[in-house]
């Protein structure tokens, strides 16, 4: 999904709420379409840099790329030699992934599914499941569905969660739909909703990490990223 509060914030900080406002998942799926149908392409399609160090140390198997987005990541891993299920809300987006995908020739690797993840989950474990800023301005329950990430990791597989700590500094405003100031966990926070059991979980990594980025219409800066890294360990 990528930085995704970066577009998001555009559109708040015009009006201070969301449009429209979505609670299902019909209207959840329009909100997210009409985000990336302002543009022909929203992110940079290049990987997010945290998971590919961490890609980077692990044979590659099956991965579950969560908040795909325009597929940055999913292409990313397919090329090297992942077998990916990339998962997003928009069919905007997934198509513009699926058409990429297939212009660099490694689409027989990814498997593309729309999910609204508050109300459907893609089938089967893997050996990484990764949540890239799974963040959104509209109702969306993260703690269940990293939770259902979690279950979805292979024996000896790892769960990754990347996050925004701290909003950008080009954004004025960060509120939900509810004009309610918007919540960054941190990595303590999400290892709290993850609420998994240390008999079968390690973490690896846990903590924030900075990194520079360009904004919406060009702006720079330092952003600050939560990061999660657990691994589950063998039955």
């Amino acid at each position: 999904m990528g930085t995704i509060l970066s577009y998001a914030a555009r559109m708040i900080d015009h009006s201070g709420t969301t449009p429209g406002s979505p609670s299902t998942s019909d209207e959840a799926r329009a909100f997210w379409d009409d985000l990336y149908e302002e543009r022909p392409q929203v992110w940079s399609g290049r990987v997010n840099p945290v998971l590919a160090d961490v890609a980077a140390g692990l044979t590659p198997g099956t991965v579950l790329d969560l908040g795909c987005g325009e597929g940055g990541d999913a292409i990313w891993l397919a090329e090297q030699g992942w077998q990916v299920t990339a998962v997003d809300v928009s069919g905007t987006a997934l198509g513009r992934a699926a058409a990429q995908a297939a212009t660099v020739g490694v689409h027989e690797r990814i498997s593309f599914e729309q999910h609204d993840l508050s109300a459907t989950f893609p089938e089967g474990e893997f050996d990484l499941v990764s949540a890239q800023f799974l963040h959104s301005p509209v109702e969306l329950p993260r703690g269940e569905i990293l939770r259902r990430a979690a279950g979805a990791v292979a024996a000896g597989g790892r769960l990754l969660v990347v996050g925004h700590a701290e909003p950008p500094p080009w954004a004025r405003h960060h509120h939900d739909a509810d004009g309610h100031q918007m919540h960054f966990p941190t990595a303590d926070d999400v290892i709290a909703d993850l609420a998994l059991d240390e008999a079968h979980w390690v973490f690896d990594r846990r903590g924030t990490v900075e990194r520079e980025a360009t904004g919406p219409d060009g702006q720079t800066g330092v952003l600050f990223d939560s990061v999660v890294l657990g691994r589950r360990l063998l039955d």
